[in-house]
């Protein structure tokens, strides 16, 4: 698959590809006899998801208050009780969306009893729950050695048992084995259903994926499982459907599995294709832009924006079903407005509306005179909520583009155009002779000039004041070293120009040593304080895992001298495994 030439007891490398005698065994893994079309695997074993553990009812010292007086809940209302209280010192539980969805939900798991008493959130009072938990995860940290290796090796039993299965005969990682415990949905965003209970996962509402063949896993005792299917068209192992979304879940095999590796190089490679033919496209559009039909022209106006501004093409929903989210298609007349001139530029489309998990895109974007007018045209004689493309809807533009190019999709031209700018930003940024810390601020710089063009967003995070203070103070203990270090160098080198003595001389190189040390360690933390401060409010790693060619990454770091482990941590390497092997230092996305 990989088109490594491997011989039994050697690699043979392919130009270009970098496969080596270190990798030969993978490579034969990848070169297994292929499959029928549609066929995923022949052979698949595990032993089923790992359920979250039962609830543990609180100790009786440990009370809910409401109205200022002591109230036993029952133990279904005390443990959605606890989800609430354990994040009292979190944003969300400031939000009025997340309060009334909290409240409502838990009104309905009470007992009559308890609904005739708890009838206002204003009432209750969390706080010796909330100090309970927050105790009980201070206590944990401050186990001993010996106890936390006690954990560690309870975790790993588990891990062993229920975290690989076997597939055609090769023991893989899975990836998620565990269900998700309940809790209370948080969202991105300003998710309207922020708040929400996270329902229990129960083996009832579990379908299991497994072959005939195998040992079918066992419901936990005195359950059943919801279905037991025997599907090798698919690759996940276990699914339920989630309460909050209604949408499914999977138990997956892990990224670092052979089926996971094959999906992702060939996502990168179909990305790839699209360069060969992406001038052409762009050319096409132009000319529709001037068409006689309109769905034409709107069409053509969507794949700009969705070539420019790696916007998402957007699904249609069910009226209420989630938040009021749109992508390319689905943009309202509400959401754009039209600017002539602006800020010294001239047709300016200002965009602002919620985009996938409820997160917020806006932007101001100087474009084409024959986009302007097209989009004036679409907004004529329309109302703020009609559809700007009302001739134009997912469906319709995916069957062009699969037209365009086999395989071809938005999401396809979000890879192209995240992996071709993190390329180019990386070879306009780059500087050789700058060292590590300097090399790897650039890589973020390249990096986040892509998040920024997905609109891969954070809130800053909680801690981000702290740990920055405690960053500065790093560096101001740093230059007070530096300059002790000065003062050291010059009282070395005047002993020096007294004596001539060998010994002075030696104690001067020792001290530039030093001096050069310490003035290293200082630029690596001033680099580290812009990094951190640059992407205090962008999310890189969305795109770093998932948008861009690993690659363009392995490629830089090799040609550059970087360790691919200041890039990727040990799960992402073993995630992108195939792209270590298969990169050198001159490879091209």
């Amino acid at each position: 698959l990989f088109r490594c030439l491997v011989t039994l007891g050697r690699g043979v490398q392919t130009p270009g590809l970098g496969c080596s005698h270190r990798s030969s065994s993978i490579c034969l893994r990848w070169e297994e006899e292929k499959k029928e079309d549609g066929v995923k695997w022949t052979q698949l074993e595990h032993r089923g998801p790992y359920f979250a553990p039962v609830y543990e009812p609180l100790p009786d010292d440990v009370r809910f208050y409401y109205d200022g007086k002591p109230l036993k809940l029952s133990l279904a209302t005390e443990e959605i009780a606890t989800f609430y209280a354990k994040m009292l010192d979190h944003e969300y539980t400031t939000k009025e969306i997340f309060q009334n969805n909290f409240f409502n939900d838990w009104r309905k798991e009470m007992t009559s009893d308890e609904q005739k008493i708890i009838k206002d959130l204003d009432k209750c009072d969390f706080r010796e729950i909330h100090k309970y938990f927050v105790d009980k995860s201070e206590a944990r940290k401050a186990l001993s050695k010996e106890e936390k290796q006690k954990l560690k090796e309870e975790a790993d039993k588990i891990q062993e048992e229920y975290g690989y299965c076997i597939l055609d005969g090769h023991r893989e990682k899975i990836g998620n084995f565990k269900t998700e415990p309940p809790g209370l949905f948080r969202g991105r965003g300003d998710h309207p259903k922020m708040g929400m209970l996270k329902k229990r996962i129960m083996p009832e509402d579990v379908v299991i994926n497994c072959s005939k063949d195998s040992k079918i896993p066992e419901p936990p005792e005195g359950h059943k499982w919801k279905e037991v299917r025997f599907d090798n068209t698919v690759t996940w192992l276990a699914s339920w459907t989630e309460n909050i979304q209604n949408t499914l879940k999977y138990i997956m095999l892990n990224p670092s599995s052979k089926l996971k590796g094959e999906k992702d190089w060939q996502k990168y490679e179909v990305a790839r294709r699209l360069k060969d033919v992406v001038h052409k496209i762009r050319a096409q559009y132009r000319i529709d832009w001037k068409s006689k039909e309109m769905k034409k022209r709107q069409r053509a106006v969507a794949l700009y924006f969705i070539d420019k501004l790696a916007l998402r093409a957007g699904n249609e929903k069910e009226e209420g079903e989630t938040a009021d989210t749109v992508g390319c298609c689905s943009l309202r007349v509400e959401h754009i407005r039209l600017h002539p001139q602006l800020d010294g530029q001239e047709h300016v489309v200002e965009f602002d509306f919620l985009g996938k998990d409820s997160i917020r895109y806006y932007n101001k974007v100087s474009v084409e005179k024959m986009v302007f007018k097209n989009l004036q045209l679409f907004m004529k004689n329309k109302d703020p909520s009609d559809d700007l493309f009302d001739r134009l809807n997912t469906s319709i533009l995916n069957r062009h583009l699969q037209s365009l190019m086999d395989g071809l999709s938005a999401k396809v031209f979000r890879t192209y155009n995240a992996s071709i700018t993190l390329q180019e930003q990386l070879k306009a940024l780059t500087n050789s002779e700058d060292n590590v810390a300097g090399k790897l601020l650039s890589y973020n710089r390249a990096n986040r000039a892509v998040a920024i063009l997905c609109n891969h967003q954070r809130s800053t995070p909680k801690t981000f004041e702290k740990s920055m203070q405690n960053l500065q103070a790093k560096i101001d203990a740093k230059k007070q070293q530096v300059e002790e270090a000065q003062e050291e160098l010059k009282k070395a080198e005047d002993e020096f120009e007294d004596t001539k003595d060998a010994k002075a001389e030696a104690n001067v190189e020792k001290k530039k040593k030093l001096l050069k040390r310490l003035e290293e360690q200082l630029a690596k933390l001033n680099v580290q304080a812009t990094d951190k401060e640059e992407n205090k409010q962008i999310a890189l790693g969305t795109s770093k895992l998932n948008y861009l060619d690993p690659r363009i990454s392995i490629a830089w770091c090799k040609k550059f001298g970087v360790p691919i482990e200041k890039i990727y941590n040990k799960t992402q390497r073993e995630k992108f495994a195939w792209a270590i092997d298969m990169a050198d230092e001159d490879f091209e996305f």
